[in-house]
């Protein structure tokens, strides 16, 4: 899978503006609903913040991957953002994220939702990548580091 082809360039923000879980959330859902991409902005809202009380997302090292399988989507959707000042998202390992990739996909499309999932996951393995991504000034350089990787 090739995150690339999944996330739209304007659907990248930095600096997010919230400060906590649910804001964060709110706000990427907000950006994805602007670009066009949903076809109910409350019913994903709620998907992934109901996933977030079933269990946080933050996975660790300063990343969070909120998300949710809902209707509200037609097809897996993507945005990425990166906080100016670190949020606490309850991680595993007890450390506030700096990175947030929030994923909505349809019920029924559960292989790509957790074939995303992975990938974001083995991505941010790479150390130098993911401080690039943290460090990155723009919504376009996120973007286009995304696409770098993705396509090398």
């Amino acid at each position: 899978m090739n995150l690339a082809q999944i996330l739209q360039p304007g659907c990248v923000k930095v600096p997010l503006n919230g400060r906590d879980r649910q804001s964060v959330i709110t706000e990427l859902v907000d950006l994805l609903n602007e670009k066009g991409l949903l076809l109910d902005k409350k019913i994903v809202l709620d998907a992934v913040l109901m996933r977030e009380q079933t269990r946080s997302t933050g996975i660790g090292s300063g990343i969070a991957l909120p998300h949710g399988k809902c209707k509200g989507v037609r097809e897996l959707v993507m945005a990425i953002g990166i906080a100016g000042e670190p949020i606490d998202f309850a991680s595993v390992d007890g450390k506030p994220v700096k990175i947030v990739i929030l994923l909505a996909s349809p019920v029924d499309q559960t292989g790509p939702h957790i074939q995303a999932l992975a990938r974001i996951s083995r991505l941010m393995l790479d150390t130098k990548f993911k401080e690039n991504i943290e460090k990155a000034a723009s919504a376009n350089e996120v973007y286009s580091l995304l696409n770098a990787k993705e396509n090398q």
